[in-house]
């Protein structure tokens, strides 16, 4: 696109609108920047080993009373739980390395793939309970982005209930796949594949900026195969996955900006695309976007395609 004309574009599948406007970059700020990913030091951090090997673990990578590499636990604070009928569900706490000075980009690729295992296999298991209708695996890094705590960790959000949006997506899908014959993600990875928002790709996994991108920087990863969801991926795919996911995840911390990253599940929807967004958090909402509901994104996804690409 221009490198300076505004252009509103359309989900690929959603009623959702962006208006890519890349002048509003150049406004004046007189707002202090917020730092994405420093930690405070000398505090008491609830998931460092001494203080949370006490806690009652769902599953444990590495050994189970010390030196542990990845653990999952119950958050003690869920909004939503199976002893409240009126907000039926489940949150676990995956505290992603015992190091409390570490991000997730700063581990090792095979750990990262093993973290990826993990969140499987609790898909598995939280999927048993058959009143479950939606799995959200998320990672909040940096305050602006919703994180409480520093320690590298990311959570899994299940409920009953299915938030309309994701019924209404899962309706589109279906809708698109009757009237081509296809995945309307497999079409995109296939279009985004020879475009210019194309950041990197091997013969498992692709990563791209969406062409309607709401956040700035915004970049998805994807299986080349139509997989359902994230319990199918194989372990070449994890490896793949990694790989792409840590090197994003150091561009994004050079930037100093907050992010979030999320895979979505609709359990009676066996037929979705499994995807990862990432988006960063470099702006904030503000009147337009509340009052409208139409997003307007200062940073052109080819301009954070070409970003990501650099030292790729």
């Amino acid at each position: 696109m221009s490198s300076n004309k505004s252009e509103i574009r359309k989900d690929y599948i959603q009623e959702k609108y962006v208006i890519i406007a890349p002048k509003r970059g150049l406004r004046s700020r007189d707002l202090a920047k917020e730092a994405g990913h420093e930690k405070p030091s000398n505090i008491t951090c609830v998931f460092c080993p001494a203080n949370i090997d006490a806690s009652p673990a769902l599953r444990v990578l590495g050994s189970r009373r010390k030196n542990w590499l990845i653990k999952v636990v119950k958050n003690k604070f869920p909004a939503v739980s199976t002893n409240n009928p009126r907000a039926y569900g489940l949150q676990e706490v995956v505290i992603e390395t015992p190091d409390h000075r570490r991000e997730l980009e700063d581990l090792p690729i095979s750990r990262i793939a093993a973290l990826l295992k993990i969140y499987a296999e609790r898909t598995i298991e939280i999927s048993k309970n058959k009143r479950i209708q939606y799995i959200l695996i998320f990672k909040n890094d940096g305050g602006r982005a919703g994180a409480s705590l520093h320690h590298a960790h990311s959570q899994i959000f299940a409920t009953e209930f299915l938030p309309p949006h994701l019924f209404d997506k899962s309706i589109k899908m279906l809708e698109y796949k009757l009237k081509h014959g296809r995945c309307v993600y497999c079409d995109v990875i296939n279009k985004e594949q020879r475009g210019p928002r194309l950041v990197w790709e091997d013969k498992n996994v692709v990563a791209f900026t969406p062409y309607a991108s709401m956040h700035n920087y915004e970049v998805w990863i994807l299986p080349k195969r139509h997989l359902d969801n994230i319990t199918e991926l194989n372990d070449a795919e994890r490896k793949s996955w990694a790989i792409i996911l840590k090197r994003l995840l150091k561009k994004i911390s050079a930037l100093n900006l907050p992010y979030n990253y999320y895979f979505h599940e609709v359990i009676f929807d066996t037929n979705q695309h499994l995807y990862m967004k990432i988006t960063p958090r470099g702006s904030v909402w503000a009147g337009v976007e509340i009052g409208s509901g139409i997003i307007i994104n200062p940073i052109a996804p080819e301009d954070a395609a070409r970003y990501y690409r650099r030292g790729l």
